[in-house]
């Protein structure tokens, strides 16, 4: 029994990139007594941790399970009961599509005090490194954030919505569902609409593919993306900016 009272925090890891973490994140990591972590995290982070953190798989990897939701609540609350300081590590924002909010209420009735850090989100910061802005004055003014794929595993009705209108859609989750998304576009005239898809977003091993609602199925093929990927839908795929290795060069010579 830890003399450490039970404590929960969510932390997002952010979308991939090691440095894309923020500093309270890091904090948290190193005050952990337990870590939980997801498939998508990327794992360097866990060298952030104590030397006798305990470290505890928890993600989904190939469409398997390493533990069902209900296995991961109750195994915060007894983590948190026998250590102390447990902190589940998420990918990109926990309370974007990451059930943070769902654990804390659970863990909640058992006594444990709760914390959150947010994180930046594979929403913004994918699009961001490859210089595709979200909004852009004359293209976009506002844009969806829609996941895929509905806890029911059907194609989720605010795609269907989102077609309708001018604004940037980003679809999480979405590649197995991309050609019921390529159709709802289609049924609004959006043939030619600008459509990218970045898989491993920030990460070393990134792909992007760039085309339109007619030929995204033909790009995706051609260029084998698959999950984990975004789907970024929007005049403003075509508005990107061309990025420059300034930032990179800075940290070789630092």
């Amino acid at each position: 029994m830890s003399n450490t009272s039970p404590k929960l925090t969510v932390v997002g890891a952010g979308p991939g990139d090691e440095d894309l973490i923020t500093l309270k994140a890091i904090k948290a990591i190193k005050s952990a007594n337990v870590i939980l972590y997801d498939a998508l995290i990327n794992e360097s982070l866990l060298n952030y941790a104590a030397t006798d953190t305990e470290f505890i798989f928890v993600g989904k990897r190939k469409g398997c399970y390493a533990f069902q939701q209900e296995q991961i609540n109750e195994l915060i609350v007894t983590k948190a009961h026998e250590k102390g300081h447990v902190v589940r590590l998420k990918g990109g924002d926990p309370f974007v599509f990451g059930r943070g909010a769902e654990e804390i209420d659970y863990v909640k009735g058992f006594g444990l005090e709760v914390a959150v850090v947010p994180g930046i989100s594979s929403v913004i910061g994918v699009p961001a490194y490859q210089g595709i802005p979200l909004t852009r004055r004359g293209a976009s003014e506002s844009f969806w954030v829609i996941t895929g794929t509905t806890k029911n595993h059907q194609l989720s009705n605010d795609v269907l919505l989102a077609a309708k209108s001018t604004a940037t859609v980003v679809v999480l989750m979405g590649m197995h569902k991309l050609g019921e998304i390529v159709e709802a576009f289609s049924n609004e005239n959006k043939q030619d609409t600008p459509v990218a898809i970045i898989q491993n977003g920030t990460r070393d091993n990134e792909k992007i593919g760039i085309g339109t609602i007619a030929t995204i199925e033909r790009v995706v093929f051609k260029n084998q993306l698959s999950s984990p990927a975004i789907i970024v839908i929007g005049e403003v795929v075509e508005k990107r900016v061309q990025l420059s290795s300034v930032i990179k060069s800075i940290e070789e010579q630092t």
